[in-house]
C-alpha cells in the first residue's frame, strides 16, 4: 500500500443519508476497478453514539450515562433496548433483501448481547459494595462507543456486497481479543491481508487499543483512526465527507447565498479551526497528515460534482485575504491579576497546572506585566473550581472570570493592509463593543473578544465586510 489509494472518512450525518452516500461517495458512477483503491473509515449513524453514551449537546444520558448513574438494572437495560430498536430500524430502512436484513439484525443482536453480559456482570460486582469499579467504567465507555461503529461498518459492507462490490468489513473494535495492542499495530494487522486493487475495506471508526480511543480523543476518535490509516498506508490523499462544505462562515448565520466554499487552505488554518471546536479535523489527527505531507480534502456528501476544499501544508493564498469567520459562542475568560508577578517566574506554570488538572480546554491566552488571561472552553462550575484552587495558592491575587464570546478572522495570509481597522469599524457600526483583541505576528488569525449576546451579529457583519465586500474572492464559490 503506497501512494495509489485514498483513505476516506464518512461522518455520522452522511452515513445516515444512505441513498446519497451510495450515489455520491461509495459508488458515485464508478464501476469495475475504479471502485477500488479506496479505504473507508465510518462513524456510527447519526444519533447512535448519543444513545450509547450521552447526547453530545444536551448531555441526556444514554446507556453509559444510565449505567454510571446506578439507577438500577432497568435504567440501562431500557436504554440498551432503545439502541437495539434504533439499529434495527436503521437496518430496516436500508436493506431490500430479506436475507441481508436478517444478517444485519443478527449481527446487532450478537454485539448488544455481548455488551449486556459485560454490564450485567459489572453491575452485580458493583452491588456488593466491596469492589471499586471506577477503572472498569472507562472500559465500559470504550465498549459502548465501538458498538455504534461496528454496526455502521458491518451494514455498509453488507449493502455494498448486495450491489456486487467486493467490500470487506474491517472490525477494529477488539471484541474477541484479550490483547491490547497499540492503535498503529491494530491497523497494520487488520489491513495487511487486504488487496486494495480489488477490495473495498469498510473500517470501524472506533478501534480497541492500548491507548483507549475515547479516553484519549473523546468523540473525535474516528478522525484519529482515519488519520493513522492514511499515514500508515502512505495514502495519496485523505478525504473527509461531511454534510456541508468547509465554508467562509456558518451558512445558517450569514445565509447560504453569502457563504462561500473555502476551496483551498493549509494545515495552519485547520489547526485554528480545530482549536475553536469546529468539526473539520481533530488537531492530533491533522498533525500526522501534515507531518507526512498527505493532503486533506473536505467534501460535501450532497454535492457530488464539487471537489471540496483541499488542505495542504504549503498553501498560502495568492493575495492576502480572509478565508473564514468563525468562533466560540460562549466561553470563560479567566483573569489572574497579581502585582507581585512583575519580574517573577512560576505563575504561568501554576495556572497551567490547575487548568490541566480540571481538564480545561485553552482556546487562547494573553498576558502583560501583572495579568494573565486565559480564554477557556469550559462551564462556569469548572472555572469556579479552578479559581478556588488558584486562590488558595495565591491568596493575594485578584482572580475573576466572566462569560465571553470569541469571533475569529482566519486565513492562510491575512496581512492585508487596513484589515484590522475595517473589522473594528464593522463591529462599531453594529454597536458591538470589543472587550479584547488578539492579533498574532504570523498573520493567520485575529481574535475579537465580545459579549456572548453579540456573537451572531459579529459573525454576520465581519463576514459582510471582510469577505462579501471584497472583490477578489479567489476560489471561494458559493457554498450551498
Amino acid at each position: 500500500m503506497s501512494g495509489l489509494h485514498s483513505v476516506e472518512k464518512i461522518g455520522g450525518t452522511s452515513m445516515a443519508a444512505t441513498a446519497s452516500l451510495f450515489d455520491n461517495v461509495l459508488i458515485a458512477g464508478r464501476s469495475g476497478d475504479d471502485l477500488y483503491n479506496r479505504i473507508f473509515v465510518v462513524s456510527a449513524y447519526a444519533g447512535m453514539t448519543d444513545l450509547l453514551l450521552e447526547h453530545k449537546k444536551s448531555g441526556v444520558p444514554g446507556v453509559y450515562g444510565r449505567f454510571i448513574a446506578d439507577d438500577g438494572a432497568d435504567g440501562w437495560l431500557e436504554a440498551m433496548a432503545k439502541v437495539r430498536e434504533a439499529m434495527h430500524d436503521r437496518n430496516g430502512e436500508m436493506f431490500a433483501r430479506t436475507a441481508s436484513l436478517e444478517e444485519a439484525n443478527a449481527f446487532v443482536d450478537l454485539r448488544i448481547a455481548a455488551v449486556q453480559d459485560c454490564l450485567a456482570d459489572l453491575g452485580r460486582l458493583r452491588s456488593h459494595g466491596r469492589f471499586c469499579v471506577k477503572e472498569q467504567l472507562l472500559t465500559v465507555r470504550e465498549l459502548l462507543a465501538g458498538l455504534g461503529e461496528a454496526h455502521s461498518a458491518h451494514s455498509t459492507a453488507l449493502l455494498l456486497r448486495d450491489r456486487g462490490i467486493n467490500a470487506a468489513f474491517v472490525d477494529l473494535t477488539l471484541w474477541d481479543q484479550d490483547d491490547l495492542r497499540s492503535l498503529d499495530e491494530r491497523i497494520v494487522e487488520a489491513l495487511a491481508p487486504i488487496d486494495l486493487r480489488d477490495t473495498m475495506p469498510i473500517v470501524t471508526g472506533y478501534a480497541g487499543c492500548r491507548e483507549g480511543m475515547v479516553r484519549c480523543y473523546a468523540r473525535g476518535y474516528s478522525e484519529m483512526t482515519f488519520s493513522r490509516i492514511a499515514v500508515l498506508t502512505h495514502a495519496r490523499e485523505a478525504i473527509i465527507h461531511k454534510e456541508f462544505h468547509l465554508s467562509s462562515a456558518d451558512p445558517r448565520l450569514v445565509g447560504e447565498a453569502a457563504a462561500r466554499k473555502i476551496g483551498r487552505t493549509n494545515y495552519d488554518v485547520a489547526d485554528q479551526l480545530a482549536n475553536l471546536g469546529m468539526e473539520a479535523i481533530h488537531p492530533r489527527a491533522g498533525r500526522g497528515l501534515r507531518q507526512t505531507s498527505i493532503p486533506l480534502r473536505v467534501r460535501n456528501t450532497f454535492d457530488r460534482e464539487d471537489e471540496g476544499t483541499l488542505i495542504c501544508g504549503d498553501y498560502v493564498s495568492d493575495t492576502p485575504r480572509v478565508e473564514i469567520i468563525t468562533g466560540v459562542r460562549s466561553m470563560q475568560a479567566l483573569q489572574f491579576f497579581e502585582q507581585d508577578m512583575v519580574g517573577e517566574k512560576g505563575y504561568d506554570a501554576a495556572i497551567l497546572d490547575a487548568l490541566t488538572r480540571h481538564g480545561a480546554w485553552i482556546v487562547s491566552k494573553s498576558s502583560n506585566a501583572n495579568t494573565i488571561t486565559h480564554y477557556l472552553s469550559i462551564d462556569a462550575a469548572t472555572v469556579k473550581r479552578i479559581m478556588a484552587d488558584l486562590q488558595s495558592l495565591y491568596p493575594d491575587a485578584a482572580i475573576s472570570a466572566q462569560p465571553v464570546a470569541m469571533v475569529s478572522v482566519i486565513g492562510s495570509d491575512i496581512s492585508r493592509p487596513g484589515l484590522v481597522p475595517d473589522a473594528l469599524d464593522a463591529l462599531a457600526q453594529a454597536n458591538i463593543d470589543m472587550i479584547a483583541m488578539q492579533h498574532q505576528i504570523r498573520n493567520v488569525d485575529i481574535q475579537f473578544i465580545i459579549d456572548c449576546a453579540n456573537f451572531d451579529t459579529a459573525v454576520r457583519v465581519l463576514h459582510q465586510r471582510l469577505i462579501e465586500d471584497v472583490a477578489d474572492q479567489g476560489e471561494g464559490r458559493q457554498a450551498a
